[in-house]
């Protein structure tokens, strides 16, 4: 089946138009284009400020390397820090392979030494040699764009504040008068966007990387400090350092203006989908399924991703408990066999400790991977355990854009969520299942000498759902949910639908 268009990440970014936009420079980064609407003011400096190892350098060359082979637009790099062929080392395990485009005049790599010694010998400091070093690079590849890296290292020598104003305003000047788009690196300085304190109010367009560590999980973050001349995002986004390269997590469209198919889908068990109007879940909808340990949670989410797979839909699932073939292995005990879907290509897994990273990028490889495999179904067990790297706020904040997203893009998923007593149950409903559609609870009750598993819908919007408590059984042959008739009158529990 197909699943119907969905508006990109960051509609809401890009659903209001006040007049004539600036024109844009594409950046080719995942999300970036979608924060600024389009890219970087062409034509125009723009500068990428943060600490050591927040981003700035490879955001920068980014930016050149997606221009020379997405835009036809070649550009050129001057390097005041690294020399070209250890900045082609640094970048090549991205797949940048800056030898081949040099070789291609798409791009040009200047490698400018600047000792701090001999300025302060002599006293004197001027850029004309740097814009005839510049200006014949931008010739001879005809460059459209230019990265400055790193601005402290050109100024680094430089104590006359009056000069060093003087000669950013100049350079800024200089580089607008070519009328290339420019990427300028910079320090940040304590207390400021950058070291000098001057060059976020000569840009036209600013952006910090944050690179921070909370309670020794660290996360990436940018924000668009200013961008003359254009809406944009100016919220604080995750962004990811991959093998891919660079992304940016804008947030999703919060207008709630999700579409509401009333197409149905099945849970893999017909006597739930008869507890859920006779049809089972509405598609592109929400699932909570909550319950204490062992009441059968990722069970009955293996079953729905089985029925999936059957249909011939794409099903991805993200782990947090155990491995892939853990869990294979042990949803084969109740004749549910998940494997073969991995084979056919129709089932992806993800396992992953929550404390290997923070939330955001939880988050952002969540939507990579939506991205890459284009699910119709995904499942995250348990998503309570995501609760071990943040608050509850935090992880209600992240799960927000999460679902928003697989709404948007008309993902039918399924979560489930531990409860460690049933004392915990309002507190999960606080966190989690208010953005849900549907809530199933699951309960292990003792009787006698024997458990007892039963489950009921807490709540299903937009449709008629049963309103009784049903036992169920775990069988060689799959979950089994017995007969409400037998339920309420304690008779055969092998009566099962």
């Amino acid at each position: 089946m197909n699943r119907t268009d969905a508006q990109p990440i960051g509609v809401g970014l890009l659903a209001t138009t006040h007049g004539p936009e600036l024109s844009k420079a594409a950046t080719g980064i995942r999300g970036l284009d979608e924060i600024t609407r389009g890219g970087l003011p062409k034509g125009r400096p723009t500068l990428v400020c943060g600490g050591p190892g927040s981003g700035k350098t490879l955001l920068a060359l980014t930016f050149l390397v997606n221009g020379a082979t997405q835009f036809d637009e070649p550009g050129v790099l001057m390097t005041f820090e690294e020399n070209g062929d250890e900045i082609a080392s640094d970048v090549a395990s991205l797949g940048f392979d800056l030898a081949s485009l040099i070789a291609a005049r798409k791009l040009a790599v200047d490698y400018v030494r600047v000792e701090r010694a001999e300025i302060e010998e002599t006293g004197e400091y001027d850029l004309e040699g740097l814009f005839v070093r510049l200006d014949y690079a931008i010739r001879t590849v005809s460059a459209k764009r230019v990265v400055l890296d790193t601005i402290e290292s050109l100024f680094s020598g430089l104590k006359n504040d009056g000069v060093l104003r003087s000669e950013l305003r100049r350079l800024f000047r200089w580089l607008k008068d070519r009328g290339v788009t420019a990427v300028i690196t910079g320090e940040r300085g304590e207390g400021l966007l950058t070291k000098q304190g001057l060059e976020e109010y000569v840009s036209d367009a600013v952006i910090l990387l944050d690179h921070r560590v909370r309670d020794q999980v660290s996360t990436r973050r940018l924000r668009v400090v200013k961008y003359r001349g254009s809406h944009h995002g100016t919220n604080e986004y995750p962004f990811l350092i991959d093998t891919a390269g660079i992304s940016v997590l804008p947030v999703s469209s919060m207008a709630l203006e999700h579409a509401a198919p009333m197409e149905r889908i099945s849970a893999g068990l017909p006597g739930l989908d008869a507890m859920l109007g006779g049809k089972g879940y509405y598609r592109g909808s929400t699932m909570l399924i909550s319950g204490a340990a062992g009441t059968g949670k990722t069970s009955l989410a293996a079953h729905f991703l089985d029925a999936a797979c059957r249909r011939g839909e794409r099903c991805l699932c993200f782990l947090f408990e155990e491995s892939p073939k853990q869990l294979i292995r042990n949803m084969r005990s109740i004749g549910v066999d998940l494997g073969r879907w991995v084979a056919a290509g129709l089932l992806q897994f993800h396992a992953d400790r929550p404390s290997r990273y923070g939330l955001e990028t939880h988050l952002v490889t969540m939507h990579h991977l939506v991205a890459d495999f284009r699910p119709t179904v995904t499942v995250i067990d348990p998503v309570t355990n995501l609760m071990t790297v943040g608050s509850y706020t935090d992880v209600q904040a992240m799960l927000t854009r999460l679902i928003d997203h697989l709404k948007t893009e008309n993902i039918t998923a399924m979560l489930t969520s531990l409860e460690p007593g049933r004392t915990e149950i309002e507190r999960t409903e606080t966190t989690i299942s208010s953005l849900m559609d549907t809530w199933l609870v699951l309960r292990n009750d003792e009787v006698g000498s024997r458990h007892i598993r039963g489950l009921h819908v807490l709540k299903s919007r937009g449709m008629t759902h049963s309103n009784e408590r049903r036992e169920f059984v775990l069988t060689d042959d799959g979950m089994k949910i017995v007969d409400a008739a037998a339920t309420r009158n304690g008779a055969d529990r092998h009566a099962v639908v």
